[in-house]
């Protein structure tokens, strides 16, 4: 709390000096160029099925949620609450012919550490019952 200087007997004294602004920062560096294109996990193999896609996804991701549209508002809400515990997962888009790869009916669904756990409800549950801390932990996603 800066500028409280002291507090005593219900009394409190403020320092009101004037502070001069922090230096400025020093620009950004520009971006470097690699020669080289370095794949990140999400990419795709033009080739890949779509079964193979989804099912390697679950495997890399010890989080992830895949849903049909980025507005779904259970997808945010199953989100806000992973992130509240401190994991942050993975959210990939699916379109409805894709949905029946997932051996689910509908989306969002999560799975943690490759098993499917389901959607909001099945999180909820977890969270309740004292499981979702522990298998974040187990799968890696979450620091003991």
């Amino acid at each position: 709390m800066r500028g409280l200087r002291n507090c005593s007997n219900d009394a409190v004294t403020l320092d009101l000096t004037v502070h001069p602004p922090p230096p400025p920062l020093p620009p950004p560096a520009p971006p470097t160029v690699s020669s080289s294109t370095a794949s990140t996990s999400l990419s795709f193999d033009e080739e890949e099925t779509s079964e193979s896609k989804i099912g390697r996804l679950i495997s890399e991701h010890p989080v992830i949620i895949f849903t049909r549209f980025s507005s779904c508002c259970m997808c945010h809400v199953m989100k806000k609450l992973l992130s509240t515990v401190g994991v942050h997962p993975t959210v990939i888009e699916i379109d409805d012919g894709e949905i029946a790869y997932l051996a689910v009916e509908a989306a969002p669904v999560l799975f943690i550490g490759g098993t499917c756990v389901g959607g909001f409800e099945s999180l909820v549950a977890l969270h309740l019952s004292g499981q979702l801390i522990p298998r974040l932990v187990e799968v890696g996603a979450l620091w003991a």
